[in-house]
């Protein structure tokens, strides 16, 4: 989305006019004080805009984990404002940030993080509950996303009874089952082998091209290459 006069990292819109649907301008997230301070964010700014795929990449420390942590609205700002679909949450206190997670946000972890005395798809079903969709409409949307990531065989095993690459399908399923503007992957291929990994990023890359807007920290390059854009966080900074 870059133009020779537009710096996408930085622009208020794309060059094609869209609001970014991510929007960091300033953003500081600092512990501690004095002597002890460090700042993981260090007046961080960049835009990503929808439909787009990047992955955010750094060594260990370089603020990559607490950026997808505000992103995420995992965690808010010391300072500066963080715009999400074109409303500045940075302020927000717990309860208005776990409304923002459920209406608008999907994760998918390294961890699986299923539930492993339910099926897959009452895994799927869960995050609908706490959104308020009626019964139904539930089970029908649950099954759709457990068939959308290849898995419609699969809705009433356990986690136990699926490879790891099944259960990070799964997670993806409940990821986007609550129609998300933003899907959050934070390491997601970390605990999958290459065969799998690769399975899995093509579910990612469906997903995208369908118009999932996707930001994925991963610590592994061949990983990274397959986005469309990579975010390289160093010492706080975007570099």
């Amino acid at each position: 989305m870059a133009s020779t006069d537009v710096d996408p990292q930085l622009s208020p819109l794309s060059p094609s006019g869209d609001r970014p649907l991510v929007r960091f301008e300033e953003i500081y997230k600092i512990y501690g004080s004095g002597n002890t301070e460090v700042r993981a964010l260090d007046g961080v700014s960049f835009c990503i805009y929808p439909g787009e795929y990047c992955s955010i990449m750094g060594p260990s420390g370089s603020g990559k984990s607490t950026a997808m942590n505000v992103i995420g609205c995992l965690d808010r700002p010391s300072r500066g404002q963080y715009y999400l679909d074109g409303v500045d949450v940075a302020g927000f206190d717990e309860p208005h940030l776990a409304q923002v997670r459920n209406r608008k946000l999907g994760f998918v972890f390294q961890q699986f993080h299923l539930l492993s005395q339910m099926t897959a798809l009452d895994n799927v079903i869960l995050p609908m509950i706490y959104a308020g969709v009626p019964h139904a409409e539930r089970v029908e949307r649950a099954q759709e996303a457990l068939v959308r990531v290849g898995l419609g065989d699969r809705i009433n095993n356990k986690p136990t009874q699926l490879s790891g690459g099944q259960q990070q399908r799964v997670a993806i399923a409940r990821a986007i089952v609550n129609r998300p503007v933003l899907l959050l992957a934070d390491e997601p291929t970390g605990a999958l082998d290459t065969h799998t990994t690769d399975e899995v990023m093509g579910i990612f890359a469906q997903l995208n091209e369908s118009g999932i807007t996707i930001v994925m920290v991963t610590h592994e390059p061949e990983v990274a290459k397959r986005t469309e854009r990579i975010i390289w966080f160093r010492d706080g900074k975007v570099q």
